[in-house]
């Protein structure tokens, strides 16, 4: 029970990362601040729950790689989990996934980017720093077009955090690792998939760039993120992964297809008790492709500053309309209830396990001993009928069932 009451604690902090190492207490990321609440962790308990998350089937893989990611409910709590090891031992990085509805409303995303979705094909890159929210806003996007329009979507993802119920959309998500082998594999058969809409959970390699591209160049509409701390700073990333006698080919490509790029970073609000983002938005104008073409990107800010008519945002000009909105949604455990598939209950996201009465005392933070199973899944009798669909495990796992 030692991981599980961790994230109970986490939750109830408020915290949005876990950090676990052998010998040092756990430290849990509030409001962007590391704070280290408890007493150390035996490495024991950390190998223990390490085996019991990653499972037998994938325990040799993460004894070759030293390293394993995945997702999974723990506590209720939809979890993005990388285990690994350092000099210490078997150590831990947990973020925990917001169990609210994800929507641009329910981000507090201005509601003008919600124009971005409805073109019928090309590129839309969120970038921003790690811990930045571009995984909720992605699937925000996705959640849009899910709850307005009957398009196919595919999603590739490592792993996949957001499980989406199709509402007027018909949704596919692929995990890399369990059900395609790669980003590279996958992007080659969702061209075959008759796709409108597909979501690329990360673009770092050179080759998954490329793709991506040809993608979006042959009338689907690709959202895909980077990590950057600007626009300008995004596109120049993606030209610079390649050699250079590609780059100028690239950059016309990327100039071609692109739509929009938004920059996002995170900014706590004392009055509002939450963390709300901040966007830099660049849209793909004529003078925007232009610049791209020629490999101008220190001129795209100029752009920036004065392209507010054609839709673009400064992180400054952001701020001051932040200032002035008053209309903000403020995200509460209860208002995701735990329903069947067939039950429109406007999310479309599937909601965590049910949970039992919380009670007053607090979490039992203790080892378990060597007989005891920890359980990580957060089940017990109390939780309720287990969610059937979508099923987490993969193809494999399926079988076994039958």
């Amino acid at each position: 029970m030692y991981l599980e009451n961790l994230i109970a604690i986490a939750k109830e902090q408020g915290a949005s990362d876990l950090h676990l190492e052998s010998g040092l207490p756990p430290a849990f990321r509030i409001r962007g601040t590391l704070r280290a609440i408890g007493e150390p962790v035996a490495g024991k308990a950390l190998l223990e729950a390490a085996r019991h998350v990653i499972g037998a089937a994938h325990w040799q893989s993460f004894l070759d790689r030293r390293s394993f990611d995945l997702s999974s409910t723990i506590h209720g709590v939809r979890c993005r989990i990388n285990v690994l090891t350092s000099s210490r031992g078997v150590g831990f990085a947990i973020r925990l996934l917001s169990s609210a509805q994800v929507t641009i409303d329910h981000l507090n995303l201005h509601p003008d980017l919600r124009r971005l979705i409805h073109n019928p094909h090309g590129l839309i890159l969120l970038s921003g720093p790690t811990g930045s929210g571009k995984t909720s806003t992605l699937a925000a996007f996705i959640q849009e077009i899910n709850l307005c329009d009957s398009r196919h979507i595919v999603t590739v993802e490592s792993p996949i955090e957001y499980f989406f119920r199709p509402r007027k959309a018909f949704i596919r998500q692929r995990e890399v690792g369990r059900d395609t082998p790669s980003f590279e594999q996958a992007l080659l058969d969702s061209l075959r998939e008759d796709p409108d809409v597909l979501m690329v959970g990360e673009m770092r390699e050179p080759q998954v760039m490329r793709l991506t591209l040809n993608a979006a160049e042959t009338g689907h509409l690709v959202l895909a993120t980077v990590h950057s701390s600007t626009c300008a700073e995004a596109l120049q990333r993606v030209v610079s992964a390649f050699p250079a006698e590609m780059q100028s080919a690239v950059r016309a490509q990327l100039a071609d297809c692109l739509v929009a790029v938004v920059s996002q970073r995170l900014r706590y609000r004392p009055d509002l008790q939450i963390r709300v983002p901040e966007c830099e938005v660049l849209m793909g104008t004529h003078p925007v492709k232009a610049f791209i073409r020629q490999g101008d990107f220190f001129k795209i800010m100029s752009v920036l500053e004065t392209g507010a008519e054609s839709g673009m945002w400064t992180f400054q000009r952001y701020q001051t309309w932040m200032e002035k909105r008053t209309n903000w949604f403020i995200p509460r455990p209860e208002e995701t209830p735990d329903t069947e598939p067939d039950q429109a209950d406007g999310s479309g996201i599937l909601p965590p396990p049910a949970k039992a009465a919380a009670s007053t005392t607090p979490p039992d933070l203790s080892v378990p001993t060597s007989g005891a199973r920890p359980a990580l899944r957060g089940k017990s009798d109390a939780d309720g009928p287990i969610e059937i669909e979508p099923h987490e495990g993969g193809l494999e796992d399926l079988l076994k069932k039958f």
